[in-house]
């Protein structure tokens, strides 16, 4: 009974360890394996759906769970038009390109693949209007006085 607790005390201790460091450069490797092999097919027209046939779709990030077991990949098509179709048609495809993509990357295990749109681009705009707006132009283009110091 005391192995045994000092068992899941341990594994306790190693996943608070892994949670802490953050992404291993495993799981980034891996990541940008699989985006690469993705953003390839895409690329090429391998997969073989009208709406995806119709869009330019960016590929701009993949996280990999610590087990690499789970792929959450996010995508833009071009301009952000269209996001929800391409999302579906992604995700109708899905078995085939986790498929494609076991075979591309050499992994123990195909990972599960899971689509979000990439929403980075939206909030880089919105930072850019707030950069852009009179009160804050104001205090960038302010000098600093002494009483300021």
């Amino acid at each position: 009974m005391t192995e045994y607790r000092f068992r899941l005390s341990n594994m306790a201790r190693q996943h608070q360890r892994q949670t802490e460091r953050g992404t291993s450069q495993r799981q980034l490797r891996v990541g940008e394996l699989v985006r690469h092999a993705l953003a390839d097919m895409l690329i090429r027209g391998e997969v073989h759906d009208p709406v995806l046939e119709g869009h330019m779709i960016t590929v701009p990030e993949v996280r990999m769970t610590g087990d690499l077991r789970l792929a959450t990949i996010y995508v833009m098509p071009l301009g952000g038009r269209d996001a929800a179709p391409v999302l579906a048609a992604l995700e109708r495809n899905k078995k085939f390109l986790r498929g494609e993509i076991a075979r591309r990357v050499n992994l123990k295990f195909a990972p599960e693949l899971r689509f979000r749109i990439d929403e980075r681009f939206d909030e880089a705009e919105r930072i850019e209007k707030l950069l852009r707006t009179p009160a804050v132009r104001r205090d960038l283009e302010r000098k600093p006085t002494d009483e300021d110091r």
